[in-house]
């Protein structure tokens, strides 16, 4: 039986609410008289702002409020950024469906309407993976960490605290801030963080998972499934210096993955090409390969 009314939960944050509102037109389409109650709320992750993630306890702190929120029954379903979720899922709370995935690719975001980049500038970044490629394309910028909400990292970037901003290209344009993306760096440039782009709507085990199957994409559970794996497999938090992106060709995965090697201070980028069903062994292969190889 179709439910009726659901309340659905979300970090209380501009570009999560926008992402959460996203999946509501989505479901909406297919369920007209579906009534909606958006129930938002600041997780650990969004109130600890002067220490990094990895100091913290990684991305997983952005998720454990709602997840406890589900478990008690005071929201029906939860909207994540799939990077956003520790790489172990807890079977008390499965993902039930992987919208198609937004843009992967990050961005490179100047101050007001400059457009141009400043060689020597000071580059605002709290994820190790972005820093460490992007040490490669700005040779002689200097980096620091940013955190905060979408609008304050922005706001912290016009008052000329940093010269730039990495970001991720779906928060932005989700936001409705897409005339802030001064450059896309291509995935050949800085291979994106694994799920990135990519939304999941999170369930207790015992909600009916095929109400949603209208907004499931396959390909985007299959290409993250992948791309977990590989993280999962390197022992990789959301906050470590690992990174992965699959695409799919016909009915077959190319999975590149990045991974970071602590003693060497250097990171090394591989490609496996394999079957799209066998996407989760194929993330694992990669990972023992470039870690035997390390």
């Amino acid at each position: 039986m179709e439910p009726k009314r659901l309340r659905i939960g979300s970090r209380e944050s501009l570009l999560a609410v926008a992402q959460t509102e996203l999946v509501i037109r989505q479901l909406k389409e297919h369920y007209p008289d579906l009534s909606v109650e958006l129930v938002t709320m600041k997780t650990t992750g969004d109130k600890i702002l002067h220490k990094t993630l990895d100091k913290i306890g990684g991305k997983g702190l952005f998720v454990k409020e709602l997840d406890q929120a589900l478990l008690d029954g005071r929201i029906d379903m939860a909207v994540h950024s799939m990077k956003d979720l520790p790489m172990e899922i807890s079977p008390d709370l499965p993902i039930a469906a992987v919208p198609k995935r937004g843009d992967p690719r990050d961005v490179l975001v100047l101050p007001g309407k400059e457009d141009r980049e400043n060689r020597e500038q000071v580059i605002g970044s709290s994820s190790l993976r972005r820093v460490l490629q992007a040490k490669e394309l700005f040779p002689d910028a200097k980096f620091q960490s940013v955190r905060g909400n979408i609008h304050t990292r922005l706001n912290k970037l016009d008052q000329g605290q940093y010269s730039a901003l990495i970001m991720a290209a779906a928060g932005l344009k989700r936001a409705g801030l897409q005339d802030r993306i001064s450059r896309y760096l291509s995935v050949e440039e800085m291979l994106p963080a694994a799920g990135q782009g990519t939304l999941c709507i999170q369930v207790r085990k015992d909600f009916d998972q095929s109400f949603f199957s209208c907004i499931h994409d396959r390909q985007t559970e299959l290409v993250t499934l992948a791309e977990r794996s590989f993280v999962r497999t390197l022992d990789g938090g959301c906050s470590s210096p690992i990174a992965a992106y699959g695409t799919v060709l016909g009915k077959g995965l190319c999975l590149t993955g990045l991974f970071y090697d602590e003693a060497e201070k250097i990171y090394r980028k591989q490609s496996v090409k394999g079957s799209l069903e066998d996407a989760k062994e194929l993330g694992c292969c990669l990972a023992k390969q470039m870690k035997s190889e390390s």
